[in-house]
């Protein structure tokens, strides 16, 4: 049995997308792994699997390249809205999410953030607007969870610091039960972010969705900026806003590359 799927991206952070909503397709950490693996597999950031939902248009799993299944992905809830197109809810095991496809892209409406140290996670009581923890140079992030949990640090130039080698080595930390995805930011405007991000259980990508909506959303908090974002990624620029009460919204581009399938055996749960 051959089953479809669809390559897709969302400025270069890019997903292998199985539409299981019809026909179900069993998924495991080794298959997802090995469907994302760039040399023997299709090869991808994420792997996302859409299923029925009893609560939401559809329900979307996701899994790290890895094989580790998360909480939320912001560039694949975009890549997922513009597959199904119009305005859609989507169930995830961060929460439930909302997209609508318009003339800019994608808007995903991803809720309110999660700000106590607990909803974060950190392992113990803490101010997570000035964490009194570091690794070398990077010191006293600010914690946020938008379905999943980030810590971001923000620095003179983001594109100095090594975070390859750092980016591990917090995301491992005993302080995060559930890991932490890594961001380092640098200010470049009243209004403007330039952003690198190691994704917990994939590592440097050229654009986190979530990433971007942590980062934005600790820059109003330290009042760094507007409430209205432009954030830059190595892929390039997503919108972040988050009015004072509100949820969190972005806008950004996703793309379809191309549609193929797979022999179910090749690739055992």
């Amino acid at each position: 049995m051959r089953i479809p799927f669809r390559k897709m991206h969302g400025l270069g952070n890019d997903f292998v997308v199985i539409d299981a909503r019809t026909a179900a397709v069993a998924m495991t950490a080794r298959r997802a792994a090995s469907l994302a693996n760039r040399r023997t597999g299709i090869g991808c950031d994420q792997l996302i699997v859409l299923e029925p939902s009893a609560i939401a248009d559809v329900k979307m799993r996701i899994f790290n390249n890895d094989g580790s299944e998360v909480e939320a992905c912001g560039n694949a809830a975009r890549a997922v809205g513009l597959l199904l197109g119009s305005t859609q809810t989507i169930e995830t095991l961060g929460g439930l999410i909302r997209s609508a496809a318009n003339a800019d892209g994608v808007s995903v409406d991803m809720g309110a953030p999660r700000l106590r140290w607990d909803e974060i996670p950190v392992a113990y009581a803490m101010d997570t607007l000035d964490m009194p923890v570091g690794w070398e140079q990077l010191e006293n992030p600010v914690g946020v969870n938008v379905g999943n949990p980030h810590v971001i640090f923000f620095v003179p130039d983001a594109d100095a610091v090594d975070l390859a080698r750092l980016g591990p080595l917090i995301e491992n930390d005993p302080l995060f039960p559930q890991k932490i995805n890594v961001n380092v930011a640098s200010v470049a405007g009243p209004d403007h972010l330039k952003l690198r991000v190691w994704e917990r259980g994939a590592g440097l990508t050229q654009a986190c969705g979530t990433g971007a909506c942590a980062t934005a959303v600790a820059a109003i908090r330290r009042k760094l900026t507007g409430r209205k974002v432009r954030v830059d990624l190595p892929g390039g620029p997503l919108v972040i806003s988050w009015p004072e009460g509100g949820t969190i919204d972005m806008t950004g581009p996703a793309t379809l590359s191309f549609e193929g399938s797979f022999e179910d055996a090749d690739f055992p749960a």
